[in-house]
């Protein structure tokens, strides 16, 4: 596994460029966000979303799927955003929540059948811009660890050691968190509902 280390205070564009293609080539990369580092794919690569799949043993059927996109404006073209619905997101995002959202036509055939689609802005410049750059959202889920080892989660180097051959690149930004983001089911826009809490606070 390559390993391309910066930060958001010095991002490399080289180094996002690497990122973007592997991407683009239908790889899985590891990266930061703004609470736990996470896997992600081209979010209309259905091959890649198979693999992460896989790799988390999860049914994409069953198991609902979350997109990182790199603004509201992007995240309305995978997702259904009304007036109510945009208020809501231009005030918490960029931050550390997952906004459950009508899933729009636009999301490859993994997301066939499903009504939603995890919506995140995250607020870390990384994350945001490999989205962009890619000129579309990026499929994500949150790396795991050993219960008994919660640490692991945030250490680069037992990140890399436990997902050597399974993604083929990972940005290391620094230590990561434990905190997952805050969930806010949104599919009824009178009344967003926190589904888990998490490192965001909805007031």
């Amino acid at each position: 596994m390559k390993i391309l280390k910066m930060y958001e205070s010095n991002i490399n564009d080289r180094y996002m460029d690497e990122a973007v293609k592997t991407l683009r080539d239908g790889g899985i990369i590891i990266y930061p966000t703004d609470t736990l580092y996470a896997l992600g794919c081209d979010a209309l690569n259905n091959g890649a979303i198979e693999r992460i799949c896989r790799i988390k043993n999860i049914n994409p059927q069953k198991t609902p799927l979350s997109i990182i996109c790199c603004g509201i404006a992007q995240a309305a073209e995978y997702a259904r955003v009304d007036n109510k619905i945009f208020k809501i997101l231009r005030t918490y995002l960029p931050g550390a929540f997952t906004f459950i959202l009508q899933a729009s036509h636009s999301l490859p055939k993994v997301f066939k059948g499903r009504k939603t689609v995890g919506v995140r802005i995250p607020d870390n410049a990384i994350a945001r811009g490999l989205a962009e750059r890619l000129g579309n959202p990026i499929l994500t889920t949150s790396i795991e660890w050993p219960e008994d080892l919660p640490e692991e989660g945030c250490e680069l180097e037992s990140i890399a050691l436990r997902y050597d051959g399974l993604a083929e690149l990972i940005i290391d930004g620094g230590t990561g968190e434990l905190i997952p983001s805050t969930v806010v089911d949104c599919t009824n826009s009178d009344s967003p509902e926190v589904v888990r809490e998490g490192k965001g606070f909805l007031e």
